[in-house]
Order: structure tokens, then C-alpha cells, then sequence
């Protein structure tokens, strides 16, 4: 038990018979008597507030963290005695994980249930570990505070963003994937599946007009046909020693944010995610000295958690990454063809070269897009106004910087292989539409 403010000035208010005892010995009486009354209300104060055994907390968050999102965890308070219950938790949830608020309170109607939320946004993969929950609660008098732990320790673990997955699900259901900048592309008057028939609008092309339909019907009717099904696509990663540099958001300066990995990893699932969907084959590479980890591709949600949990094991390595070596093996393994997607970062001009010349092998048979991701440092000093010398030789060196980053990027291209060198936090959708640019244009 804890005492309140309100119990403290009660038993101060003694102070004064106490005191006046040495000029009136019988106000001892009258503080003795004082201080028995005031026990008895605290006593019934402890009598009156609703037993700890009346009090159950459950906390309710998934087993599987999404990385870089907000995951929502609930607590639920059930109070089974008949008084009102006035509470303050502490909930003890990983501390490498940062939270939007750790003061959570609120008031639980007698026998009722009263819920708490709050957000934990993992920065890294890996496992965590939550621990109990600490009560603090006041009597309905006032007059003392107790504290109860509830034991809820549990483990869970941190996996690349699921809950952009189900949001991708949830939108495509509603007809709604702009608003998260996707757009849904379809095949339509090139080979493929015929999916079905629809009036003529303006915007529809005369070739993709079925005469037969439109004589039945009596009005012009199109048909639409989907993409091609069953088409590979690899995502290559790079898991050297500069994917494990952070990238700051631009809208949370001081959040130090994901790796450039982690980004990469959440796209990558991301990806594979809506190329299963679609019907065609996800596989993946990592490499980092060697050649980690390769998952050919495959189609089915069965392959979607093999690839979960393979880019939930990956780690950038202390080493310098070999591209070589992996797209190497690679060539040798992947004979049919495919999109071969390189999450990579090029900032040495010499590794680019021989880069170049096993590019242009690959695209003999593949089609390769190497995605990069941009320096947000070197695009804001490079667009930003000049105040002063020492402000222009920034944006000098920034602007020198990109466009060295340019010409290596113009010079992937010309050996046959498309390049995406946007920010972090545009990777995902940028990735996810560019492979739907591809598959509507047969390119696959």
C-alpha cells in the first residue's frame, strides 16, 4: 500500500493536538482519538476498493512485429468487483524498442472492461522480450494507493513489415491501391488471359473491341485480357557493410531510422508479396562476402514464408559486398528468364566497372533492374539556397557528388539494365509499380 496526498494531510492534521500536549496533556487523547479515525478510514478505504483478485490485465498484440511500423498493442482490463477502478499502467515492453506514449490510464466501470492502447515501432529484426505489467490504482476514498504486477512476460519477434502486406490486401479488396501510390495495372489487348467482357469506354483502344459481343449486345464491348501468369521474379540483396548505414526521415529528424537493409528487406517482401498475388514465382539471393542464402522462385503462400523467414534471418556483414560473385552464381542457376531485381548502393566508382560487364551478360537472358537508394544528405544540400560561402561549397560538393552518382547510374544503363534510384521512403511503392509497368508492357 501507498500512501496518497490526501491520507499525508490527514495525518498532519495531528500535528497540532500533538502538539498543543504541552501546554493541554488532555489533547493527547483527542489526537490518539483522531488518529484512530483516521486508520479506520483508511481501513475502509482498503475494505471498499476493488481486491487485486478482482482485477484481470491481458495484453494483446500480434506474435509478429512488423519492422518500422506502428504496431498497435491493447490492454484490456477487466474489473470484476462492484467499484468504479481508477488506474495507472506501466507496461514493461521491450526498452530497444521505442513507443509513442508510456502513460497509460484510464477507468474501468464497475464490472466492466476498459481497453488502453499504445504503438511500439521496431528499429531492428530480431527477438524481444516484454515483461509484466505494473498496476497502480487508488481507493475510493483516496486515502491510499496500491500496486499489483501481473505477470505477462512473453517473447516476440520482429519480422519485416506484414502489416504493409495486409494493408496491400485490404486496399486491393476496396479498389483503393492509389492511395498508397500503387496502381493496379493489368495487360490489357496484349497476350495473356482473357479475364472478361465490359462496355466501350472513351479511353479504350478500337483494336481491343470484341465485333461478336458488340453484335449480341447491340453496344461496343471490350475484352480484357490479364497479364501473363507464372513469370519469375528474384530479388537480389545486398548485405554488405554500406546497406547497414541508416537513413533518416526527413519528416522525424530525430529518429536515427532504418538501415538502407532494412528498407530493402521490407520492399523485398513487400515485392515478392504482390508477385505471388499476381500469380507469377518470387524467389531471393542475399550476399555479402559470399552468397548467403538462395531461394529459387516459386509460387504459393507456402513461398511467401519461405521468404519470410529467410529476410527475417538476414544481417548486414562487416565485409565489402561481392555483386560479382552473386550475380555469377546467379547466371549459373537461373536459366529460364526473368526480372532480376539488384538492391545494391554504388558509391565507388571501380566496383561499378566490373558491375557494367556482368550486367550486360545477364541481360542476354534476364532482365535486370539495379534499385538504389538515394542520399537524402546529398539531395537537400543540393537543392537547397546558398546563405553564404561556406553554404555554397556544401552545395557544390553535394551537386559534384550527384552527379557522379548520375553518370554511374546513365553507365548501368547503357549495358542493358534499367536502374530505380529513388529515397528510402519511396522504395517500396516505386519497386512494386515498376515491376507492374513491366508486366503490363511484356517485358517480363
Amino acid at each position: 500500500m501507498l500512501p496518497t496526498p490526501r491520507l499525508l494531510f490527514l495525518v498532519l492534521l495531528a500535528a497540532p493536538l500533538i502538539a498543543g500536549t504541552a501546554f493541554a496533556p488532555w489533547l493527547s487523547w483527542a489526537a490518539a482519538i483522531y488518529l484512530i479515525l483516521v486508520g479506520g478510514v483508511v481501513i475502509s478505504d482498503m475494505l471498499l476498493s476493488p481486491d487485486p483478485k478482482d482485477i484481470e490485465v491481458e495484453r494483446l498484440c500480434e506474435k509478429r512485429l512488423s519492422l518500422g511500423a506502428a504496431n498497435l498493442v491493447t490492454i484490456l482490463i477487466t474489473n470484476a468487483s462492484a467499484r468504479v477502478l481508477r488506474f495507472e499502467l506501466r507496461d514493461e515492453y521491450p526498452v530497444e524498442i521505442p513507443v509513442d506514449t508510456d502513460r497509460l490510464s484510464g477507468v474501468a466501470e464497475p464490472f466492466g472492461v476498459c481497453a488502453v492502447r499504445y504503438h511500439l515501432r521496431p528499429q531492428r529484426r530480431g527477438d524481444y522480450h516484454f515483461g509484466d505489467i505494473v498496476m497502480r490504482y487508488d481507493g475510493v476514498l483516496g486515502c491510499h494507493r496500491r500496486q499489483v504486477r501481473f505477470a505477462a512476460a512473453r517473447t516476440v519477434q520482429v519480422y519485416p513489415n506484414l502489416l504493409a502486406a495486409r494493408k496491400y490486401d485490404l486496399l486491393i479488396r476496396r479498389g483503393q491501391l492509389r492511395t498508397i501510390g500503387i496502381r493496379s495495372i493489368r495487360q490489357l489487348g496484349k497476350g495473356g488471359e482473357f479475364e472478361h467482357l465490359r462496355e466501350y469506354t472513351p479511353d479504350d483502344e478500337y483494336r481491343r473491341i470484341n465485333w461478336k459481343a458488340t453484335a449480341r449486345r447491340g453496344k461496343p464491348i471490350v475484352a480484357e485480357i490479364e497479364a501473363e501468369r507464372s513469370q519469375q521474379i528474384i530479388c537480389v540483396i545486398d548485405a554488405g557493410r554500406l546497406m547497414a548505414t541508416p537513413v533518416a526521415d526527413p519528416l522525424q529528424p530525430d529518429d536515427p531510422g532504418l538501415t538502407r537493409l532494412d528498407y530493402v528487406v521490407n520492399t523485398a517482401l513487400m515485392l515478392s508479396y504482390v508477385v505471388i498475388g499476381k500469380g507469377d514465382q518470387a524467389g531471393m539471393l542475399t550476399f555479402a562476402g559470399t552468397v548467403e542464402n538462395f531461394i529459387p522462385p516459386r509460387k504459393g503462400k507456402a513461398q511467401f514464408q519461405r521468404l519470410l523467414e529467410a529476410l527475417y534471418n538476414v544481417q548486414a556483414q562487416p565485409v565489402e559486398a561481392d555483386i560479382a560473385a552473386a550475380l555469377a552464381y546467379l547466371d549459373q542457376r537461373q536459366s529460364r528468364r526473368a526480372l532480376i531485381v539488384i538492391f545494391t548502393d554504388i558509391t565507388n566508382p571501380a566496383a561499378v566497372q566490373p558491375l557494367i560487364g556482368l550486367l550486360q551478360r545477364l541481360a542476354r537472358h534476364h532482365l535486370p533492374l539495379c534499385v538504389t537508394i538515394s542520399d537524402p544528405n546529398i539531395v537537400n544540400v543540393a537543392g537547397r539556397p546558398v546563405t553564404d560561402s561556406h553554404g555554397l561549397f556544401r552545395r557544390l560538393v553535394a551537386e559534384q557528388l550527384a552527379n557522379e552518382r548520375r553518370a554511374l547510374l546513365d553507365q548501368i544503363q547503357r549495358s542493358g539494365a534499367l536502374t530505380l534510384d529513388v529515397p528510402a521512403t519511396s522504395l517500396t511503392v516505386a519497386v512494386v509499380n515498376t515491376y507492374l509497368r513491366l508486366k503490363e508492357e511484356a517485358r517480363l
